[in-house]
């Protein structure tokens, strides 16, 4: 009988080991998905700024088109 239960506190122990693994590698990928994640946003948020300044400036350009036309258009 005492070989039973030490055979399953060993059973225990490596099942117990191997969720230990598994959950650090699983919070590998997360830490590893967050910094994607921000990566993407922050890309987002450049781009946006860089579509926010080019129409800025398109308007800018459009408004100085039209200042600058003769009146006969």
């Amino acid at each position: 009988m005492a070989s039973d239960v030490s055979a399953q506190l060993i059973d225990l122990q490596s099942q117990f080991a191997f969720q230990e693994d598994l959950l650090a590698a699983l919070n590998e990928r997360v830490v590893a998905q967050d910094r994607e994640l921000q990566n993407l946003r922050n890309a987002i948020s450049q781009l946006n700024e860089q579509m926010r300044q080019q129409s800025m400036a398109s308007d800018g350009a459009n408004q100085a088109i039209e200042i600058d036309r003769p009146p006969h258009y």
